[in-house]
């Protein structure tokens, strides 16, 4: 029996070792932890526990059965983070490059099974050098059973996927269908066809980072949610996510004890919204005043900077928020933001997350690149999203809310539960200069007059009141009591039942 036990535990240690020791500090040189360390840090301690730690490949062509490291170069198993349920893969590249075999793949689908059975998110650390050539289509099928199951997972479990490495080809595809993309500074990239394939077919000098790099991925192509320094810091940034986050469609997001009053009023808003119109304003310092210790995780800081999208707490539940940032394009709705929001509403409305609509919106933006770009059909998308959601609602518009962006941002009319105005709140089909020309056309060589017009507009529509006269603006507030207003408007909603009619699914305009 001894004999038995001290070969378990050698047979263990040899596959703790994955591609060897030398390869170990390779990856280490690179400035980049190996896959056990990772899950050592994403985890809590002591937590993990492992599958399939002796599966080997199966391939004997090209001399691969002369090599068949334990494990195939994939990490499985499920742990917690703070307590709650995980499964988690992570790609050892010490092993193969950590390339993807048919043993490899059959790891990670057995670990999202197991994940969409038991209602728990999934985790997944990709560092991988693609498809392993030497088993070839047996390779690409195991993608397209990830593939799947990825599919099958979405709007059932939270999905994260974290890029540690190199990710290219077909392995894009699974990252990309999951909830959240997190990258590493000048260590990870993703990309289709690498700068190889991209000289020869385009003729094209690129480096792997400015195709396919961090920096690329969050502010340009928005295929990344964030990006971090390294490792530990990306890992420890999934962790708080995961506390925002419920563990699956059936249950609620988790309530987390808190340490600020609900009702606590915040004076500074009164003087937030400065008294140029055309004056920008941080809407960041609103959400971290409203916020259950000013604590606000931002999704994709660095791409569409006109909108804000993130995570906040009011009395210690987790709620969305989607905010008009006046600082950038004055706030404006353009393709990007109408994406960028459109995808994370649908993201909380999948699970179960109340959202909180912050308006300052002067309209969509206007030009020939928006137009050929396809705004019509991306804000549309916005709307869509909106209109679909059944989850707990409130809206509150600080100043600007012109024209169809008005509709789209959680307007009564798309069924948002409850709507305030600030008493700076301006909604109308227009600005009142816009307005007046239109109006009073034949009036625009006498300035005197179109002053006058403009005030009067400015006067009758330049404000809620109008709205709230016919029902479309619940209340007007006081700036300082929002925080209140909100925590009692999502209190009252805990328990709301929405549903839409019957439908295989919807066909919103992708």
């Amino acid at each position: 029996m001894k004999d038995i036990l001290e070969q378990l535990e050698t047979r263990r240690d040899d596959a703790r070792l994955g591609g060897g020791q030398k390869r170990i500090d390779a990856q280490h040189a690179r400035g980049k932890l190996t896959a056990r360390e990772r899950i050592d840090l994403l985890l809590d301690d002591g937590s993990f526990e492992e599958f399939d730690m002796f599966v080997t490949h199966r391939c004997t062509d090209f001399g691969m059965e002369q090599q068949k490291p334990a494990g195939d170069g994939v990490v499985t198993g499920w742990g917690t983070i703070n307590g709650r349920l995980v499964y988690v893969f992570s790609q050892d590249f010490t092993v193969f490059g950590g390339s993807l075999s048919q043993t490899h793949a059959q790891k990670i689908c057995k670990i999202q099974d197991m994940a969409i059975q038991n209602g728990a998110p999934v985790i997944g650390i990709n560092d991988s050098g693609g498809a392993r050539i030497q088993e070839g289509v047996d390779s690409l099928a195991g993608y397209a059973e990830v593939f799947q199951r990825n599919i099958e997972a979405s709007g059932v479990i939270p999905q994260i996927s974290v890029i540690m490495g190199p990710c290219a080809g077909g392995a894009v595809y699974s990252p990309a269908m999951t909830d959240f993309i997190f990258m590493v500074k000048d260590t990870s990239y993703m990309f289709v066809t690498g700068p190889d394939v991209v000289k020869t077919v385009t003729n094209e000098q690129v480096t792997a980072e400015e195709l396919g790099g961090a920096t690329t991925h969050t502010r340009k192509s928005s295929v990344a949610d964030g990006a971090f320094e390294n490792d530990v810091e990306a890992l420890a940034e999934v962790r708080r996510l995961v506390d925002f986050l419920p563990a699956n469609n059936r249950d609620m997001p988790p309530v987390r004890p808190f340490f600020d009053e609900p009702d606590r009023i915040e004076a500074s808003l009164d003087t937030l919204v400065p008294s140029n119109a055309n004056t920008p304003y941080d809407m960041k310092e609103l959400i971290h005043k409203l916020a259950d210790e000013g604590d606000f995780y931002e999704i994709q800081e660095d791409f569409a900077k006109n909108i804000l999208t993130g995570f906040i707490r009011i009395e210690g539940r987790t709620v969305g928020v989607v905010a008009n940032q006046p600082m950038v394009l004055a706030g404006c709705l353009d393709i990007d933001s109408s994406r960028k929001a459109a995808r994370f509403v649908r993201f909380c409305d999948a699970f179960e997350i109340p959202i909180l609509t912050l308006v300052d919106v002067p309209g969509f933006l206007p030009g020939t690149g928006q137009e050929y770009g396809g705004v019509i059909k991306h804000g549309a998308k916005l709307l869509f999203a909106y209109g679909e959601a059944t989850v707990p609602m409130v809206t509150v518009i600080t100043r600007k809310a012109y024209g169809g962006a008005y509709d789209v941002m959680a307007s009564k009319h798309l069924r948002s539960d409850f709507n305030y105005a600030w008493p700076t709140a301006e909604i109308a089909v227009m600005g009142a200069k816009g307005a007046t020309e239109i109006i009073h056309r034949a009036d625009l060589n006498d300035p005197e007059k179109i002053a006058r017009h403009t005030a009067d507009y400015e006067e009758r529509f330049a404000n809620p009141f109008v709205a709230a006269e016919r029902g479309f603006i619940d209340e007007v507030i006081q700036p300082r009591t929002t925080r209140k207003r909100i925590a009692r408007a999502f209190a009252s909603l805990r328990n709301k039942k929405a549903a839409m009619p019957w439908k295989k699914h919807n066909n919103i305009p992708l």
